[in-house]
């Protein structure tokens, strides 16, 4: 099917928002605002409004009505750049920011638009012409010129039923998949929080505490590297030693620093209080492997601490909270130290029931990655079906008719 195209301009206004400025943080005519971060791929989230002075006269220019659009104006990831949501008239009274652009349709059903942008953003066409290096901007005149089809009132709307239809049962199954993966996450924690029994233990009875060393040029004209963990090498999953840079090391600084198989390596600092501490066990795999200086690493004493019931109760929720609760802030980041590990105690029963509860907390985290595995596999599934779902409602192949049931059956065997 045939649709006449123009660019955006020529049915719609597009507009960027206003430009966040100190003296406009307080006055006489304080409003609502939104920003990038209200907008979700489940719509206009107004969890967290923040207001800027906006005079009368900025409000005839910036103000939202019912039937708006907004499109994420730049993002640092390529799938969300140009990222639409709807505007429903949630706020008497709502202006908007320069990271989003606002579309007002003048001779389209809005939800075509939105569901027509969706397509753009999934099948990374917004991405391709966007501009800027880390990230992306998609520009209010780009989208001004964008191709847009302009179908018939009514077969705009038909398109739109037919859409949202199947659309809606592919929400409600990627929101079960998204309640599976928060279960196998919860019984991951309760199988954390059972591994803590015992009675307190200070950890420097039964695990050496030493920091990092820090990175440094190159202090001679000689190759005398080693392998050397970053922070960025432990994730909130374990090990990521996909990229492990090399330090030069002297004067019995790798026998001092040289990790050993069992070191639980510990993040010092964060940004966020709920990621202080994550720690993740050294294996072992690469040999004469030292660690900076913004990673601690805890060495447990092996003949009373075994270091995966260590790495287990570590990552514990209670310990979570213990660390978030003893790390100090600085200009918003969140920092622990040797001096504060040492004042941590743990619950410690013998290794042989260490042993026990670890082997109980290896089976269940077993059973939590295939299951999110499978769940995620899944959600990529459902998330090819929307994007083709898309493309076929766009491209005139969605009828509304049963033989739409056959279209969408190739879809999925595809």
């Amino acid at each position: 099917m045939t649709w006449p195209t123009v660019p955006l301009s020529d049915v719609a206004e597009v507009r960027l928002g206003r430009q966040r400025s100190p003296k406009n943080h307080t006055g006489d005519t304080m409003r609502p605002y939104l920003r990038a971060a209200n907008v979700t791929w489940g719509g206009i989230s107004l969890d967290d409004v923040k207001s800027m002075n906006f005079t009368d006269s900025e409000m005839e220019t910036y103000r939202l009505v019912a039937g708006d659009l907004l499109l994420s104006e730049a993002s640092g990831s390529p799938g969300e750049v140009g990222k639409p949501a709807l505007w429903n008239g949630q706020l008497d009274e709502c202006a908007f920011q320069n990271t989003l652009i606002r579309v007002r349709p003048q001779t389209h059903d809005p939800r075509f638009l939105l569901h027509f942008f969706r397509l753009q953003v999934l099948a990374g066409r917004f991405v391709e012409h966007s501009r800027g290096v880390g990230i992306h901007h998609l520009g209010r005149a780009r989208l001004a010129s964008w191709p847009t089809p302009v179908p018939p009132l009514d077969e705009q709307r038909r398109i739109v039923e037919v859409l949202e239809d199947h659309l809606s049962r592919l929400d409600a199954a990627d929101s079960y998949l998204r309640r599976v993966v928060a279960a196998a996450r919860a019984l991951e924690r309760s199988a954390l929080m059972r591994c803590r029994e015992g009675s307190p233990v200070p950890l420097p009875d039964v695990a050496v505490i030493q920091g990092g060393i820090q990175k440094q040029q190159k202090r001679r004209p000689r190759n005398n590297s080693f392998p050397f963990l970053r922070v960025a090498n432990v994730t909130a999953d374990g090990l990521d030693l996909s990229d492990v840079h090399q330090i030069e090391l002297f004067d019995g600084e790798l026998d001092r620093l040289k990790l050993m198989k069992g070191d639980l390596l510990v993040v010092e600092g964060n940004g966020s209080p709920r990621q202080i501490g994550r720690a993740a066990v050294w294996d072992g795999s690469i040999d004469n492997c030292v660690h900076q200086n913004h990673l601690i690493r805890v060495r447990p004493k092996p003949e009373v601490l075994d270091p995966e019931y260590l790495e287990a109760v570590w990552n514990s929720p209670q310990n979570r909270a213990a660390l978030s609760a003893i790390s100090s802030s600085s200009s918003g980041l969140h920092t622990l130290s040797v001096s504060k590990l040492n004042g941590l105690s743990i619950p410690l029963p013998d290794v042989h029931r260490q042993r026990h509860l670890v082997s109980a907390v290896r089976a269940t985290r077993g059973a939590t990655t295939r299951i999110v595995d499978q769940t995620e596999a899944g959600r990529r599934r459902g998330g090819a079906l929307r994007r083709a779902l898309l493309a076929a409602a766009f491209s005139g192949r969605l009828t509304g008719t049963s033989s739409d049931d056959e279209r969408i059956e190739e879809m999925i065997e595809a």
